[in-house]
């Protein structure tokens, strides 16, 4: 007995240490931040070595992206806002989640990663840009914009008495400072200091229109900002599918810079019907006249075209500046508050965009420009500073890669994978994915004309197939329909194609080589990868028979 009551004070004090630990533990489990811009893209960091590299866009989100690991092969399954942030919140493809268009929704039952946070003891929060239509009741907290949003003076729906989307909150200001704002108040104000966090941070910028605080007028002002070659060249640049036979189908397809596109273009203000040197060429008597102003209209609308760009550019990377400086607002709260060290910070876009590229704006399309994602993690106690990887990852592999940071398992039902291996060790498994699967389905939508297509992507190669088909209505495969949402009133289908990408030798996608007899070997090859992921990924088009008919025909073309 003697011993017994000697015995039980050290017992008792081995209970308290134990217990101590694991609060320990718990509060010492990471805050997670995932920050998201709206159509931020690659091209508008430094970190990425674009043209614009040198303009030093993101000195704040560079820095933070040197202090954990970049990904270089960061892709979205479908580069427009609403299915790709669908693949994010649910981890699954399109097909899978129900989301293929800018219609689609996730109800809370199926906001799938807030509630897998909650599970590992976190409490959840979404501020910004949502988007997904539903209430985000799947999250502790939110403050979010209506749809798309405003750029200045923002309302917010917010939690309250009142049904959603009932309860709202009025702010004055512009749409970046004011998200942040929301950010910085919740993490000051609402939430548990002693439980950790999940918050989802999602700015409407730099979203077109690219309306920018007007504190950045003077922003590149002066500043000749470089312009991509293939502004002005297309070269060999995409297909019968995007051009047309003979380029008959270039003034209506792909929103453009230039007045190239007659639907829809970032020049829509002049129109050379009315221009003098357009009647001059209409008025021209001989060939050696109308040859010389046929000249000077095509110098004209170079010129034309630059200071459109200019304009373009300024107004993006404008809005592009605001984000980052209000990325330095929430660093040095973290660090103000000792938070910085022990939270996990994700960066990245919803899908990339198209800065005059190709003469094109916008996003949608395949190409590296608009599918490429910028994505970089940090968080110092597992991720080496300076580290880089190549490895593929596509944005159902986000919610995966963050549930196991955060100490969990990938579920089942997420079709995506985990690369917290790839950010802890700094190297690619073995086993790791080798390609990713896109898909684009709406055809000829919204004014900016982009043909559906689907294809796959490695890290040498790009192979896309635009099979030119509007969907149907499937309770009637005979009836053939267009959302009278897309805004399109464009009434024949365009024509199949594949295009084909060597992307060690034309990295800029300007020659499409998939007649080249010497590729031939290696397109089998990716045709094989892609009828398998099709298959895989829950992505075929066995509820579209006149979109397989014409995959089933154009296959070994």
């Amino acid at each position: 007995m003697t011993y017994l009551k000697k015995l039980f004070p050290l017992l008792f004090l081995f209970h308290l240490v134990s217990c101590g630990e694991q609060v320990k533990t718990a509060l010492q489990k990471p805050n997670i931040i995932y920050i998201m811009s709206d159509d931020h893209t690659t091209q508008g960091f430094g970190i990425y070595g674009s043209r614009l590299a040198g303009l030093n866009p993101t000195p704040n989100l560079d820095k933070l992206a040197k202090e954990g690991m970049i990904f270089d092969n960061a892709f979205v399954n479908n580069a427009i806002c609403v299915p790709s942030r669908a693949a994010i919140i649910t981890g699954q493809r399109a097909q899978t989640n129900g989301v293929l268009d800018l219609e689609g929704t996730i109800a809370p039952e199926k906001q799938y990663f807030p509630k897998e946070m909650k599970k590992l003891g976190y409490q959840t929060a979404i501020v910004g840009k949502w988007h997904l239509h539903h209430e985000p009741a799947a999250f502790d907290y939110y403050q979010v914009l209506p749809g798309q949003g405003k750029y200045y003076d923002p309302e917010f729906r917010v939690q309250g008495e009142k049904l959603w989307p009932k309860n709202v909150v009025q702010t004055k200001g512009h749409s970046s400072d004011m998200i942040m704002d929301a950010t910085l108040d919740y993490l000051k104000n609402k939430r548990d200091k002693d439980q950790p966090f999940f918050l989802m941070h999602h700015f409407k910028a730099p979203h077109d229109d690219f309306e920018y605080a007007p504190r950045y007028e003077n922003y590149l002002a002066d500043t000749f900002i470089p312009e991509p070659e293939s502004l002005y060249e297309i070269g060999n640049h995409g297909s019968v599918a995007v051009r047309g036979k003979n380029d008959s189908l270039t003034r209506i397809i792909g929103s453009s810079v230039s007045h190239r596109n007659v639907i829809r273009n970032q020049a829509m203000n002049i129109y050379w019907n009315d221009s003098t040197i357009y009647k001059q060429y209409r008025n021209a008597k001989d060939i050696g006249q109308e040859e010389l102003v046929k000249w000077e209209m095509d110098a004209a609308e170079k010129e034309y075209t630059s200071k459109v760009y200019q304009d373009y550019l300024k107004k993006y990377l404008r809005c592009v500046k605001g984000v980052d400086d209000n990325i330095k607002r929430l660093l040095d709260y973290l660090e103000t508050e000792g938070l910085l060290e022990n939270t996990i910070i994700v960066y990245t876009g919803d899908q990339g965009f198209m800065l005059g590229e190709h003469d094109y704006i916008d996003k949608r399309w395949m190409y590296d420009e608009s599918m490429r994602m910028p994505f970089f993690v940090r968080y110092p106690e597992k991720i080496k500073a300076g580290s880089r990887t190549d490895a593929i990852i596509n944005n159902t592999d986000f919610a995966p890669t963050i549930i196991e940071l955060a100490g969990g398992t990938t579920p089942e039902y997420m079709q995506g994978k985990s690369f917290k291996s790839i950010l802890e060790t700094g190297t690619e498994p073995e086993d790791w994915q080798k390609a990713t699967y896109y898909r684009y389905w709406m055809h000829l939508a919204h004014r900016h004309q982009n043909p559906a297509h689907f294809g796959i992507r490695t890290k040498d190669y790009k192979l896309i197939f635009y099979y030119g088909k509007y969907w149907v209505n499937t309770d009637d495969p005979n009836v053939v329909w267009n959302k009278e949402s897309w805004g399109n009133d464009f009434s024949n289908h365009t024509p199949p194609a594949w295009e084909f990408y060597d992307l060690n030798k034309d990295p800029k996608e300007m020659n499409n080589t998939y007649n080249k007899p010497e590729n031939r070997a290696i397109i089998d090859d990716l045709k094989k990868q892609l009828f398998t992921m099709r298959e895989d990924l829950n992505e075929t088009d066995a509820n579209y028979p006149h979109i397989q008919k014409v995959i089933d025909e154009y296959w070994d073309k």
